[in-house]
């Protein structure tokens, strides 16, 4: 995908898909990758929002200012994406207010109020991206491979900078 316009189009399909998902794997350069729960805002932001505890990996990270690697890979959203940004944290009522959901709610005994709660802000340089159709074209592309020995169309792919 070299085109803006294709571009443009491929970012926009990016964010309302990842809209669509809840959860991926966060990794930090110093440790594993672990499941946790994004939250957009707004997607003019170029960011993807947390909830996490002080004292945690993501915290300790994002204290730091490190970048970070956050994985994507939603079948029924027909997105996969390997995302990369740095962390920072972010004292902001107003957003808490916007992206706490009853997810969140379930780790912190004293809800928005705990003193454990850290929210943490990932803001996003790269990302590479493959979209599919998924369903029906997908079995169409397999078994039409297996028939011609043409490698099947997947989808679209491409290397967004935010």
């Amino acid at each position: 995908m070299k085109d803006h316009d294709t571009i443009a189009e491929m970012k926009e399909k990016f964010w309302d898909r990842l809209k669509d998902i809840n959860a991926g794997m966060l990794a930090t350069p110093d440790d594993r990758a672990r499941p946790m729960s994004h939250s957009i805002r707004d997607t003019d932001e170029r960011v993807l929002w947390f909830i996490t505890a002080h004292g945690t990996d993501i915290a300790d990270a994002a204290k730091s200012g490190s970048a970070v690697t956050y994985l994507v890979a939603c079948q029924k959203a027909k997105l996969y994406a390997t995302i990369e940004g740095a962390l920072d944290v972010v004292t902001d009522e107003k957003t808490l207010d916007d992206i706490w959901s009853p997810i969140a709610a379930a780790w912190f005994e004293d809800g928005k109020q705990d003193p454990d709660l850290c929210l943490v802000r990932m803001t996003l340089s790269k990302s590479e991206v493959w979209t599919t159709d998924g369903g029906a074209k997908f079995l169409y592309e397999i078994a039409k491979s297996n028939l011609t020995d043409d490698m099947p169309d997947m989808g679209e792919h491409a290397v967004l900078t935010f």
